[in-house]
């Protein structure tokens, strides 16, 4: 059964491209939310595409999409349509679809689609980690080896002020930020990164769901800011996505750094 969703799950990923790619570059009808995030036509075209396909084939799940939501089940699919859309409104190729279907809390697969690049991230709980089809694997890199690269999601609004951290893991790692936390963590499941930092909540598991299961079919982890693992069916306590190898070190700074704020 849990081929035939993934199967769906891929058929939406690949409608989310072509609308995706649709509209780059074009009139895009960009608006702002309250919280000054932009919001486009893709993601409401794509958010609205997946709720009807569900509606017609599984009318017994529910939908929470970061634009607009349907029902209230157990097995939810959880969407961002578009993350990174600061990065798609302005014509710059560096953003992402991403779905998943949890169960109960827990994500059991999860799909990524990069249209700039035709890549699908894909993966089913206990089958590993796919890119178009090729198993991927998280890297055993360091966090002070000279190849580490990690990202941090710059957001002054976080409930966490985690700068310090922040400042005290650049010593050893080079910090980017590429503008979308699931692309940056699909680098993590390629073993391009080897630490993603986010520390977001609020309607943020559309963020992460399918980073989850991606990541960690891959071999990496994913927790919240503090270790914890968490829900992916309501508001997330952040998270920390990575190759494993670098989690410990990237929690001990998160803590230290709030704790030194007291």
């Amino acid at each position: 059964m849990y081929q035939e969703y993934l199967e769906f799950a891929k058929e939406i990923a690949n409608k989310a491209k072509e609308i995706m790619l649709k509209y780059f570059n074009e009139d895009n009808k960009s608006s702002y939310k309250e919280d000054k995030t932009i919001v486009t036509i893709a993601d409401k075209e794509i958010n609205d595409y997946l709720i009807k396909r569900v509606k017609n084939i599984y009318p017994e799940h529910s939908v929470d999409g970061e634009e607009e939501q349907f029902g209230n089940s157990k097995m939810v699919w959880v969407c961002d349509p578009i993350d990174g859309t600061a990065m798609y409104a302005r014509g710059i190729p560096v953003s992402v679809f991403s779905l998943a279907l949890v169960n109960d809390g827990e994500p059991i697969l999860g799909v990524v689609m990069d249209p700039f690049s035709d890549s699908l991230y894909s993966a089913i709980i206990g089958e590993g980690a796919y890119l178009n089809g090729e198993e991927i694997h998280v890297s055993n890199i360091d966090l002070d080896d000279k190849r580490s690269v990690a990202h941090f999601d710059m957001a002054p609004w976080a409930e966490y002020n985690i700068y310090d951290a922040i400042k005290e893991l650049g010593k050893k790692t080079y910090f980017v930020g590429i503008g979308s936390v699931i692309r940056a963590s699909m680098c993590v499941a390629t073993g391009d990164f080897n630490l993603v930092i986010f520390p977001l909540i609020a309607h943020k598991n559309v963020d992460i769901a399918a980073v989850k299961v991606i990541v960690e079919e891959a071999g990496g982890k994913v927790t919240d800011l503090f270790g914890d693992e968490q829900r992916y069916d309501r508001d997330i306590n952040g998270a920390i996505v990575s190759n494993g190898v670098v989690h410990e070190e990237a929690i001990n700074a998160i803590k230290k750094s709030l704790i030194n704020l007291k």
